[in-house]
C-alpha cells in the first residue's frame, strides 16, 4: 500500500476509533439534542459564522467516515438554523462528505472496499455504470440502501464525479428537508421513527420512480429494437 493510502486510511481509522472510544455518539441522540438546544441557539446567536462552519465540518466528517448520527445532525440543522437555511447547510455538508467518501474509495481504498463489500455492491455497481444519473437519483430518493454504501458503490464505478456530486445534491433534498423541517419543531418529536412515516417513505418511492422513467424508457426502446431486428 502506498504511503498516502496508509496515511489516509490510518487517519480515518483513528478518527473512527476516537469517536467510539470517547462515546461521542452519546451526543448524537434525540435526548441530547433536546437537552442542549437552547445552549446551541445561544451560541449560534453570539457566533453565527463559527456555528455554521463548525456544524458543517462535523456533518462532513460524519458523512465521509460513515459514522452514525446523520439523522440527528439534520434535526439539529433545523433546530438551530431553521427549515430553509438548515436544509441548505445540511445538504451542502452531506454532499461534500459523500463526495469525499466517493473519491477516497475510487482512488485510495478500492481494493479494501471490494474485499469488504464487493458482493453486496455488484448489482448496484452494474446499474450505476449503465444508468448513471437517473439510477443514482433513484437510490438517493428511495432509502433502499444505506447512504454510505451508495457512496462506496459509486466510487467503484466509472461514474463521473460531476454526475455523482449533482445527483447526490439533488437526490437528498427531499429526505433532508423532512428531517430538518422536523428539527425546526423539535419539541414535538418523540422518536426518529415517527419522522420517516410510511406516507413519507411512500412519497420518496414515487419520486424515485419518476427518476427511473428515462431508464425504463431506454430499456423498452432497446427491447423493441431487438424484437424488430429478430
Amino acid at each position: 500500500m502506498k504511503p498516502q493510502k496508509i496515511i489516509i486510511f490510518g487517519t480515518a481509522a483513528a478518527l473512527i476509533a476516537l469517536f467510539f472510544f470517547f462515546d461521542l455518539q452519546h451526543f448524537l441522540t434525540l435526548a441530547a439534542l433536546k437537552a442542549n438546544r437552547q445552549t446551541l441557539l445561544d451560541y449560534s446567536a453570539a457566533h453565527k459564522l463559527i456555528m455554521i462552519a463548525g456544524f458543517m465540518a462535523i456533518y462532513i466528517i460524519q458523512t465521509a467516515l460513515s459514522l452514525p448520527g446523520a439523522a440527528i445532525l439534520s434535526l439539529a440543522a433545523g433546530a438551530i438554523f431553521g427549515s430553509i437555511m438548515g436544509t441548505l447547510y445540511a445538504n451542502i455538508a452531506a454532499t461534500i462528505g459523500a463526495t469525499l467518501a466517493f473519491l477516497v474509495t475510487r482512488y485510495l481504498l478500492r481494493d479494501v472496499v471490494l474485499n469488504r463489500f464487493g458482493g453486496k455492491l455488484e448489482g448496484m455497481n452494474r446499474e450505476l455504470e449503465e444508468r448513471g444519473f437517473s439510477y443514482l437519483l433513484f437510490l438517493r430518493l428511495v432509502p433502499l440502501f444505506p447512504f454510505f454504501l451508495i457512496n462506496l458503490a459509486a466510487g467503484l464505478t466509472r461514474l463521473p464525479l460531476r454526475t455523482f456530486f449533482f445527483g447526490t445534491m439533488l437526490g437528498i433534498i427531499p429526505g433532508g428537508f423532512v428531517f430538518v423541517n422536523a428539527g425546526a419543531s423539535l419539541a414535538t418529536i418523540d422518536s426518529l421513527s415517527g419522522i420517516a412515516s410510511p406516507r413519507v417513505l411512500g412519497s420518496f418511492a414515487l419520486l424515485g420512480l419518476f427518476a427511473l422513467i428515462p431508464v425504463l424508457y431506454n430499456k423498452l426502446k432497446k427491447r423493441k429494437e431487438t424484437e424488430v431486428q429478430l
